[in-house]
């Protein structure tokens, strides 16, 4: 069942997945972890969600496709290059706000904020204003982080704040947590009521 190949490909990722391909950009979300980010977005009608890590629009791809019309995003990306190239696919899309602006510095001005579902695919959000983030989440909502697994692309040293990651999410009473040995290794988490 885990090699079956995923039905129901959104519209855009074909063409997202050509344009990653030619720009050689070695950080994209796999297909696994977006069809997963659709089905959680899916089940949060009119929902708002904050994606950290635009890349070149790969993951955000699938959450647009998980969308109903009175849900809304904000996707955040420091580098100018790949948020143009998200543009180009979601800027006219009004349900979805593409910023390009220093992640650590956007959550900073934004803690009053709450989203039904935050994928941290960037080191804000995940490695940096951690606590920030998962203040920004409604109870009941969820907290997604992919690359928990080994990647290729780690640098030397990183398993160590991987592990360290992990184990606060452990630790944290807020949260219910299930980690997945799938696709690059994700982890769930759900804030519980406050």
């Amino acid at each position: 069942m885990n090699d079956d190949p995923i039905m129901n490909l959104p519209a855009l990722l074909p063409s997202i997945e050509v344009k990653s391909d030619e720009i050689g950009f070695t950080m994209p979300s796999d297909r696994l972890a977006g069809s997963l980010l659709r089905s959680l977005i899916a089940s949060r009608p009119g929902g708002r969600f904050l994606e950290l890590g635009t890349g070149v629009g790969l993951s955000l791809c699938w959450m647009v496709d998980g969308m109903d019309a009175e849900s809304y995003l904000i996707t955040i990306d420091n580098d100018p290059d790949l948020s143009a190239i998200a543009e180009e696919y979601f800027g006219k899309n009004k349900r979805v706000e593409i910023v390009c602006e220093d992640g650590s510095q956007w959550i900073r001005n934004h803690l009053t904020d709450k989203f039904d579902l935050i994928f941290a695919d960037a080191w804000p959000g995940k490695y940096s204003e951690l606590d920030e983030v998962l203040s920004m989440v409604k109870s009941g909502g969820f907290y997604v982080i992919d690359d928990m697994a080994p990647q290729p692309n780690w640098p030397e040293g990183h398993d160590e704040k991987v592990k360290q990651l992990i184990a606060y999410l452990e630790g944290r009473k807020d949260l219910t947590i299930t980690k997945m040995n799938w696709s690059t290794g994700v982890i769930i988490a759900t804030k519980l009521s406050d």
